[in-house]
């Protein structure tokens, strides 16, 4: 195992394991945090021994999301260019040649919680807590809302945006967030288990099937700067600013 910064790279047979290791954080996606973990999605996909990537964190968590403290340190564009740096990462793991699997044990957390969902497949242990706190806390979540709403449809994305969303993750498996559910401790092995799998297939179909569903899912980036657009105008607000200061120690 290597470690690069804040992330860990492991092979398991043709099974690429990275992992986010910035647990005094909860894994937060801290700039550095998420730069590095662009960097080794790409190089797992130029990578031909590699045929599947499974994401994971360290524990005791998946992601706590947006590293709140380090967001809460910037002006409001400097918070948008940081959150709009993410998306762009989150995204590239719908362009990637091989299947992405996120492994989610402990929490995912607002970005957390997108991050996993930007997965090719999702596996959840059953006492993950899921949540999307944005909108409680003042804003709309300033990118990756096109996976939310690839996996659940328009009208439900609209209310779990709205409604926080805080459930466990058998609950989040019957909502269609996750592909497969399994017992607490259980979820890398069960991602690395469908990792294998796919990695066992003929590369070429599989890239053909990534890439068709790709071409049906709508324009993440476009979204992705509206809702940043949002993002700007809502982080002005009070509420926002009062949680951005409780983080940040303004």
């Amino acid at each position: 195992m290597s470690e690069a910064a804040s992330i860990l790279i492991a092979d398991d047979e043709a099974c690429r394991v990275v992992t986010l290791n910035r647990p005094q954080r909860r894994n937060a996606l801290g700039s550095e945090a998420m730069a590095r973990l662009g960097e080794a999605l790409a190089d797992a996909a130029a990578d031909p021994a590699v045929g599947a990537v499974v994401l994971t964190g360290a524990p005791p968590a998946f992601c706590a999301g947006s590293d709140l403290k380090e967001l809460g340190a910037l002006d409001i564009a400097g918070m948008a260019e940081h959150e709009a740096e993410t998306a762009a990462i989150s995204r590239s793991i719908g362009a990637l040649d091989i299947p992405v699997i996120a492994a989610v044990e402990g929490y995912a957390l607002g970005g957390g919680c997108i991050l996993a969902l930007s997965c090719d497949l999702v596996v959840t242990a059953r006492d993950v807590r899921w949540s999307m706190p944005e909108v409680a806390n003042g804003w709309l979540p300033p990118w990756g809302l096109e996976a939310l709403i690839a996996r659940v449809g328009l009208v439900r994305a609209r209310s779990i945006v709205w409604g926080a969303l805080d459930c466990t993750g058998a609950e989040a498996h019957r909502l269609g967030l996750a592909d497969a559910l399994c017992e607490p401790g259980e979820a890398l092995a069960t991602a690395i288990a469908m990792g294998k799998r796919l990695a066992g297939r003929p590369a070429s179909a599989v890239i053909s099937t990534k890439r068709y569903f790709a071409q049906l899912r709508l324009d993440a980036a476009h979204l992705d700067a509206v809702a940043s657009e949002h993002f700007q105008q809502d982080a002005r607000s009070p509420a926002a600013q009062a949680v951005l200061a409780k983080f940040s120690g303004r």
